[in-house]
């Protein structure tokens, strides 16, 4: 009996407050979907909607097998909703965009085919954004230079969720807080061949955003922890050795204080906080040696055994 074929892409959506904009949003992934000739599944992610969102996905499943159906008790945010939907997600290429119709899902065979030309992660760039100038815009172009500078990733613009990937990287990144957006820089760390395409974006037609200014302090928190897992990863020894000099540096300046204050005429016979100082730049050298070694011990090959048998 001949065996199925297996699924060659993945949809995921998340969904929050969506019920206007799910009936054409599905239609028009299925058109995309049935025009690159692959098995495919549309998976939506309810994040807690509190309209009528879940009963219109719901309704979509038990007329379309293809389609797949994951519900939040509560709102949880976009990066969980992406994380089920990948987790999911069973597909040799997965492609995420938002809910909200802004993104074009004709736009999925372009991705698709950056993809075939051996890529491993494709970024949507909205350039032309159809969002408002002050609230949106300005500060997206501000934050994508900052988070181009930091990951050293020459993405345009990290924010758009109009995205394909193949399975093998995408299920390595692990995703929580607002780090959907980071998901570039954080499939770099696997040595993801990354690539950029313009996409069509469209003005919102249903609703208001979910997203402002307001969210920028949440991005930047993460910058910050994607810095430091990207430089770790690539150099743990000069992390902890920046980090131990400058407690020793510490040190040596409380123990010449000490010194300077003997010297004066008082009497100070230990000095306990240069002491603590030199203890931890130890210590951080040490971290940073053992960082060196489990992150070599990754590219240690032994050679091939060779079984000598009667």
């Amino acid at each position: 009996m001949k065996n199925k074929r297996s699924i060659g892409l993945s949809v995921v959506v998340p969904i929050y407050n969506e019920e206007e904009s799910i009936p054409q949003l599905y239609a028009s992934i299925r058109a995309a979907c049935e025009k690159t000739m692959e098995m495919y599944e549309i998976i939506f992610i309810d994040d807690g909607s509190r309209d009528g969102s879940f009963q219109k996905l719901i309704a979509l499943h038990n007329d379309d097998s293809s389609v797949k159906v994951i519900r939040f008790r509560k709102n949880y945010g976009q990066t969980a909703a992406m994380a089920a939907g990948f987790r999911a997600a069973r597909g040799d290429i997965v492609v995420s965009m938002d809910g909200d119709l802004q993104n074009d899902p004709t736009d999925i065979p372009r991705l698709l085919a950056k993809i075939d030309e051996g890529y491993d992660v494709v970024c949507g760039w909205r350039k032309d954004r159809k969002d408002k100038l002050i609230s949106r815009k300005i500060p997206s172009r501000i934050a994508n230079w900052i988070i181009r500078k930091i990951t050293q990733v020459p993405i345009h613009d990290n924010g758009c969720s109009l995205k394909a990937y193949r399975k093998k990287i995408i299920k390595q990144v692990s995703l929580y807080s607002e780090l959907h957006r980071f998901i570039p820089a954080m499939s770099s760390l696997a040595g993801a061949r990354i690539a950029e395409i313009v996409v069509t974006h469209h003005a919102r037609q249903f609703g208001a955003s979910k997203y402002g200014i307001s969210r920028a302090w949440k991005v930047f928190s993460d910058l910050f922890l994607i810095k430091l897992l990207t430089g770790f990863a690539a150099r743990p020894a000069l992390w902890f050795g920046l980090g131990g000099f400058f407690a020793f540096v510490l040190g040596v300046g409380g123990l010449l204080g000490v010194l300077s204050i003997n010297v004066a005429g008082f009497s100070i016979t230990f000095p306990t906080v240069a002491l603590l100082f030199f203890c931890l730049a130890g210590h951080l050298v040490v971290m940073g040696v053992l960082g060196e070694i489990i992150v070599n011990a990754g590219n240690y090959r032994p050679a091939k055994m060779i079984v000598v048998q009667d």
